[in-house]
């Protein structure tokens, strides 16, 4: 399976003023780890043609400022034109935060469009 890790730690930046992050930066954190990920695999060239269909999150356990977590994602399924990515948000191997963004590729005029050959053999490895 194709997958990709991120470490980090949660920043002040992150956090809302009682010190637990603001749940909009775990999405966001899901997206550095699919940047990186494509980065690696050697498809990023293009990406700004993959607007947010679908971001769905589940908060298990309170995250805070200074926590070292692991943002893990892998591609769940490959549709025709979508990606759907699986994510989660570790502290010390406990899963705070799991969730699934879904991603369209899209032309210069914003239709759907297929995935591309080197994006799906990359994905699927």
């Amino acid at each position: 399976m194709i997958e990709h890790v991120e470490h980090r730690r949660v920043t002040w930046a992150d956090t809302d003023a009682g010190g637990r992050i603001h749940f909009s930066n775990a999405f966001r954190w899901a997206e550095e780890a699919e940047t990186a990920l494509r980065r690696k695999l050697g498809i990023l060239e293009g990406w700004g043609g993959y607007p947010r269909k679908r971001a769905e999150a589940e908060f298990h356990e309170v995250l805070r400022f200074e926590d070292e977590i692991a943002v893990r994602i892998t591609p769940e399924r490959l549709g025709t034109t979508a990606i759907t990515w699986r994510f989660e948000i570790t502290r010390d191997h406990e899963v705070c935060v799991d969730g699934r963004l879904v991603v369209v590729h899209v032309d210069e005029d914003g239709r759907p469009t297929p995935l591309t050959d080197d994006e799906r053999a990359a994905l699927t490895g």
